[in-house]
Protein backbone atom coordinates (compact mmCIF):
# COMPACT_ATOMS: atom_id res chain seq x y z
CA UNK A 1 0.00 0.00 0.00
CA UNK A 2 1.15 3.29 -0.69
CA UNK A 3 2.44 5.95 1.92
CA UNK A 4 1.64 9.33 2.84
CA UNK A 5 4.59 11.66 1.34
CA UNK A 6 5.38 14.36 4.10
CA UNK A 7 7.30 18.20 3.42
CA UNK A 8 10.54 16.13 4.86
CA UNK A 9 10.77 14.35 1.75
CA UNK A 10 9.75 11.11 3.73
CA UNK A 11 6.60 8.26 3.30
CA UNK A 12 4.93 7.45 6.28
CA UNK A 13 4.76 4.08 5.29
CA UNK A 14 2.31 1.83 7.27
CA UNK A 15 4.98 -0.97 7.42
CA UNK A 16 6.70 1.33 10.04
CA UNK A 17 4.00 0.85 12.32
CA UNK A 18 3.03 -2.64 11.28
CA UNK A 19 7.13 -3.91 11.88
CA UNK A 20 7.21 -2.01 15.65
CA UNK A 21 3.55 -3.78 16.75
CA UNK A 22 4.58 -7.36 15.50
CA UNK A 23 7.57 -7.33 17.20
CA UNK A 24 5.93 -5.82 20.42
CA UNK A 25 3.66 -8.64 19.64
CA UNK A 26 6.12 -11.40 19.79
CA UNK A 27 5.29 -13.31 23.54
CA UNK A 28 9.12 -13.25 25.13
CA UNK A 29 11.11 -10.51 26.01
CA UNK A 30 13.03 -8.85 22.84
CA UNK A 31 16.87 -8.63 22.46
CA UNK A 32 17.87 -5.08 21.01
CA UNK A 33 21.45 -5.83 19.33
CA UNK A 34 23.98 -2.40 20.31
CA UNK A 35 26.42 -1.55 17.42
CA UNK A 36 28.40 1.61 18.69
CA UNK A 37 29.87 2.96 15.34
CA UNK A 38 31.88 5.49 17.57
CA UNK A 39 35.69 5.49 17.99
CA UNK A 40 35.22 6.09 21.98
CA UNK A 41 32.80 4.02 22.90
CA UNK A 42 32.63 2.99 26.85
CA UNK A 43 31.45 -0.90 26.20
CA UNK A 44 33.77 -1.61 23.51
CA UNK A 45 36.76 0.91 23.28
CA UNK A 46 35.84 1.87 19.56
CA UNK A 47 36.53 -2.01 18.00
CA UNK A 48 33.15 -0.81 15.29
CA UNK A 49 34.79 2.26 14.25
CA UNK A 50 35.64 1.14 10.80
CA UNK A 51 32.96 0.08 8.48
CA UNK A 52 33.71 -3.38 7.14
CA UNK A 53 33.99 -4.21 11.33
CA UNK A 54 30.81 -2.49 11.92
CA UNK A 55 29.21 -4.25 9.07
CA UNK A 56 30.64 -7.68 9.97
CA UNK A 57 29.33 -6.67 13.78
CA UNK A 58 26.36 -6.03 13.12
CA UNK A 59 25.96 -9.10 11.12
CA UNK A 60 26.85 -11.23 14.09
CA UNK A 61 24.53 -9.65 16.41
CA UNK A 62 21.27 -10.24 13.68
CA UNK A 63 23.37 -14.26 13.54
CA UNK A 64 23.67 -14.62 17.12
CA UNK A 65 19.77 -14.23 17.37
CA UNK A 66 18.91 -10.31 18.28
CA UNK A 67 15.18 -8.78 17.71
CA UNK A 68 16.30 -5.53 16.54
CA UNK A 69 19.35 -3.78 15.87
CA UNK A 70 20.12 -0.14 17.42
CA UNK A 71 23.13 1.65 15.59
CA UNK A 72 24.68 4.99 16.89
CA UNK A 73 26.86 7.25 15.61
CA UNK A 74 27.74 9.54 19.17
CA UNK A 75 29.25 8.06 22.24
CA UNK A 76 26.92 9.09 24.98
CA UNK A 77 28.69 7.83 27.97
CA UNK A 78 29.56 10.37 30.75
CA UNK A 79 31.33 13.22 29.97
CA UNK A 80 31.47 12.99 26.21
CA UNK A 81 31.33 15.70 23.76
CA UNK A 82 29.10 16.10 21.26
CA UNK A 83 29.47 15.00 17.87
CA UNK A 84 29.58 17.34 15.04
CA UNK A 85 26.00 16.44 12.59
CA UNK A 86 27.60 15.74 9.87
CA UNK A 87 30.53 13.86 10.86
CA UNK A 88 27.63 11.35 12.99
CA UNK A 89 25.62 10.97 9.34
CA UNK A 90 28.94 9.70 8.12
CA UNK A 91 29.63 7.14 10.54
CA UNK A 92 25.57 6.03 10.52
CA UNK A 93 24.57 6.34 7.26
CA UNK A 94 26.48 4.11 4.81
CA UNK A 95 25.90 0.88 7.31
CA UNK A 96 21.98 1.90 7.67
CA UNK A 97 21.99 1.94 4.13
CA UNK A 98 24.32 -1.50 3.44
CA UNK A 99 22.45 -3.04 5.95
CA UNK A 100 18.57 -1.99 5.98
CA UNK A 101 18.24 -4.25 2.75
CA UNK A 102 19.82 -6.38 4.00
CA UNK A 103 18.79 -7.83 7.34
CA UNK A 104 15.59 -9.03 8.65
CA UNK A 105 14.78 -7.14 11.52
CA UNK A 106 14.45 -3.35 12.40
CA UNK A 107 17.00 -1.17 13.22
CA UNK A 108 16.87 1.24 15.34
CA UNK A 109 18.55 4.88 15.32
CA UNK A 110 20.33 5.62 18.52
CA UNK A 111 20.02 10.03 17.94
CA UNK A 112 19.11 13.08 19.61
CA UNK A 113 19.13 15.11 16.23
CA UNK A 114 15.95 15.40 13.72
CA UNK A 115 18.26 15.68 10.88
CA UNK A 116 19.98 12.51 11.67
CA UNK A 117 16.74 10.65 12.53
CA UNK A 118 15.42 11.75 8.87
CA UNK A 119 18.62 10.72 7.12
CA UNK A 120 18.19 7.00 9.18
CA UNK A 121 14.45 6.85 8.38
CA UNK A 122 15.05 7.54 4.69
CA UNK A 123 17.90 4.53 4.35
CA UNK A 124 15.71 2.31 5.85
CA UNK A 125 15.82 2.34 9.67
CA UNK A 126 12.46 1.95 11.74
CA UNK A 127 12.09 3.37 14.81
CA UNK A 128 14.20 6.53 17.21
CA UNK A 129 15.65 5.59 20.18
CA UNK A 130 16.27 9.11 21.74
CA UNK A 131 18.21 9.68 24.93
CA UNK A 132 16.65 13.24 25.34
CA UNK A 133 13.37 11.93 24.98
CA UNK A 134 12.46 14.32 22.32
CA UNK A 135 13.83 17.36 23.99
CA UNK A 136 17.06 18.06 22.93
CA UNK A 137 15.55 18.94 19.17
CA UNK A 138 12.77 20.85 18.96
CA UNK A 139 12.46 18.99 15.00
CA UNK A 140 12.22 15.60 16.54
CA UNK A 141 8.61 15.20 17.56
CA UNK A 142 6.96 16.88 14.89
CA UNK A 143 9.44 14.50 12.46
CA UNK A 144 8.15 11.49 14.19
CA UNK A 145 4.54 12.34 14.29
CA UNK A 146 4.73 13.17 10.54
CA UNK A 147 6.38 9.76 9.76
CA UNK A 148 4.49 8.15 12.83
CA UNK A 149 7.51 6.34 13.51
CA UNK A 150 8.20 4.60 16.89
CA UNK A 151 10.66 6.50 18.93
CA UNK A 152 11.77 5.34 22.49
CA UNK A 153 12.21 7.95 25.24
CA UNK A 154 15.02 7.81 27.69
CA UNK A 155 15.00 9.66 31.04
CA UNK A 156 18.61 11.23 31.73
CA UNK A 157 19.15 14.18 34.36
CA UNK A 158 21.34 16.36 32.53
CA UNK A 159 23.42 16.33 29.28
CA UNK A 160 25.97 13.29 28.89
CA UNK A 161 28.55 16.08 29.44
CA UNK A 162 27.36 16.97 32.98
CA UNK A 163 24.88 14.02 33.94
CA UNK A 164 27.14 11.78 36.72
CA UNK A 165 28.45 14.93 38.10
CA UNK A 166 26.68 14.90 41.22
CA UNK A 167 22.96 12.90 40.39
CA UNK A 168 20.59 13.75 43.11
CA UNK A 169 16.75 12.94 43.69
CA UNK A 170 14.17 13.90 46.22
CA UNK A 171 11.84 10.91 44.89
CA UNK A 172 13.51 9.17 41.90
CA UNK A 173 11.02 6.54 41.08
CA UNK A 174 8.50 9.37 41.75
CA UNK A 175 10.57 11.76 39.75
CA UNK A 176 11.08 9.43 36.77
CA UNK A 177 7.70 8.49 36.51
CA UNK A 178 6.28 12.42 36.45
CA UNK A 179 9.00 12.47 33.79
CA UNK A 180 7.59 9.96 31.80
CA UNK A 181 4.17 11.47 31.95
CA UNK A 182 5.13 14.51 31.32
CA UNK A 183 6.55 13.05 27.67
CA UNK A 184 3.90 11.01 27.21
CA UNK A 185 1.25 13.95 27.23
CA UNK A 186 4.22 16.01 25.31
CA UNK A 187 4.23 12.91 22.62
CA UNK A 188 0.34 13.15 22.44
CA UNK A 189 -0.03 16.36 21.89
CA UNK A 190 2.57 16.31 18.95
CA UNK A 191 0.28 13.37 17.29
CA UNK A 192 2.20 10.49 18.64
CA UNK A 193 0.35 7.96 20.03
CA UNK A 194 1.15 5.49 23.06
CA UNK A 195 1.48 2.92 20.57
CA UNK A 196 4.18 3.82 19.21
CA UNK A 197 6.36 4.58 22.25
CA UNK A 198 8.47 2.94 24.64
CA UNK A 199 10.18 3.85 27.83
CA UNK A 200 13.54 3.85 29.18
CA UNK A 201 14.70 4.79 32.49
CA UNK A 202 18.40 5.48 31.37
CA UNK A 203 20.21 3.38 33.84
CA UNK A 204 23.30 5.26 33.71
CA UNK A 205 22.23 8.43 32.13
CA UNK A 206 22.25 10.82 35.98
CA UNK A 207 22.22 7.84 38.38
CA UNK A 208 24.22 7.01 40.94
CA UNK A 209 25.06 3.06 40.62
CA UNK A 210 22.47 3.08 44.18
CA UNK A 211 20.20 4.66 41.93
CA UNK A 212 20.48 2.13 39.12
CA UNK A 213 19.84 -0.69 41.25
CA UNK A 214 16.28 0.89 42.89
CA UNK A 215 15.49 1.22 38.94
CA UNK A 216 16.00 -1.87 38.02
CA UNK A 217 14.16 -3.56 41.02
CA UNK A 218 10.85 -1.45 41.33
CA UNK A 219 10.72 -1.57 37.64
CA UNK A 220 7.18 -2.63 37.96
CA UNK A 221 6.23 0.96 38.97
CA UNK A 222 6.31 2.04 35.61
CA UNK A 223 4.62 -0.77 34.02
CA UNK A 224 0.96 1.20 34.32
CA UNK A 225 2.28 4.00 32.03
CA UNK A 226 1.12 1.81 29.45
CA UNK A 227 4.56 1.60 27.32
CA UNK A 228 6.53 -1.08 26.93
CA UNK A 229 9.48 -0.65 29.15
CA UNK A 230 13.51 -1.03 27.10
CA UNK A 231 16.25 -1.29 29.71
CA UNK A 232 19.91 -0.96 29.21
CA UNK A 233 22.14 -2.13 31.64
CA UNK A 234 24.94 -3.49 29.66
CA UNK A 235 28.38 -3.28 30.49
CA UNK A 236 27.27 -0.04 32.75
CA UNK A 237 29.75 1.33 35.16
CA UNK A 238 27.07 -0.35 38.20
CA UNK A 239 28.40 -3.37 37.20
CA UNK A 240 31.91 -2.40 37.15
CA UNK A 241 31.71 -1.24 40.83
CA UNK A 242 29.55 -4.22 42.03
CA UNK A 243 32.15 -6.65 40.82
CA UNK A 244 35.14 -4.69 40.31
CA UNK A 245 35.88 -5.06 36.71
CA UNK A 246 36.80 -2.55 33.97
CA UNK A 247 34.35 -1.38 31.28
CA UNK A 248 34.05 -3.66 28.63
CA UNK A 249 33.08 -7.67 27.78
CA UNK A 250 34.45 -8.38 31.02
CA UNK A 251 31.13 -7.15 32.42
CA UNK A 252 28.88 -9.33 30.28
CA UNK A 253 28.45 -12.00 32.88
CA UNK A 254 27.07 -9.49 35.59
CA UNK A 255 24.79 -8.12 32.60
CA UNK A 256 23.06 -11.12 32.72
CA UNK A 257 21.82 -10.45 36.19
CA UNK A 258 20.67 -7.12 35.47
CA UNK A 259 19.04 -8.38 31.95
CA UNK A 260 17.36 -11.12 34.47
CA UNK A 261 15.68 -8.67 36.90
CA UNK A 262 14.71 -6.29 34.17
CA UNK A 263 12.83 -9.04 33.00
CA UNK A 264 10.98 -10.18 35.93
CA UNK A 265 10.01 -6.71 36.51
CA UNK A 266 8.51 -6.40 33.29
CA UNK A 267 10.54 -5.30 31.10
CA UNK A 268 9.85 -6.01 27.15
CA UNK A 269 13.12 -4.94 25.20
CA UNK A 270 16.69 -5.70 26.80
CA UNK A 271 19.28 -3.09 24.95
CA UNK A 272 22.73 -5.33 25.15
CA UNK A 273 25.82 -6.12 23.58
CA UNK A 274 26.49 -9.42 23.97
CA UNK A 275 23.46 -11.05 22.22
CA UNK A 276 24.62 -14.55 22.18
CA UNK A 277 24.76 -14.11 25.96
CA UNK A 278 21.51 -12.85 26.35
CA UNK A 279 19.97 -15.20 24.28
CA UNK A 280 20.82 -18.22 25.85
CA UNK A 281 20.09 -17.17 29.31
CA UNK A 282 17.03 -15.64 28.24
CA UNK A 283 15.79 -18.89 26.54
CA UNK A 284 16.45 -20.53 30.05
CA UNK A 285 14.97 -17.77 32.30
CA UNK A 286 11.88 -17.98 29.59
CA UNK A 287 11.36 -22.04 29.91
CA UNK A 288 11.32 -21.55 33.96
CA UNK A 289 9.02 -19.18 33.88
CA UNK A 290 6.23 -20.44 31.54
CA UNK A 291 6.59 -23.97 31.94
CA UNK A 292 3.22 -25.04 33.16
CA UNK A 293 3.25 -27.05 36.76
CA UNK A 294 3.68 -30.59 36.32
CA UNK A 295 1.88 -31.99 39.47
CA UNK A 296 -0.91 -30.26 41.66
CA UNK A 297 0.21 -27.34 44.44
CA UNK A 298 -0.10 -28.76 47.80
Amino acid sequence: MAGLTHPSGLVETPERRQTWTALLAVPRPLIMGVLNVTPDSFADGGLYFDRPAALAQARALVAAGADLLDIGGESTRPFADPVPLEEELRRVLPVIETLAPEIPIPISIDTYKAKVARAALAAGATLINDISALRFDPEMAPLAAALQAPVVLMHMQGTPRDMQRQPHYDDLLGELRDFFQERLDFAAAQGLSADLLALDPGIGFGKTWQHNLEILNRLDVFLDLGCPLLVGPSRKAFIGRILDLPAGPERDVGSLAALAVAVLRGAKILRTHNVAYARQFLAVLEAIRTTPALTAPC
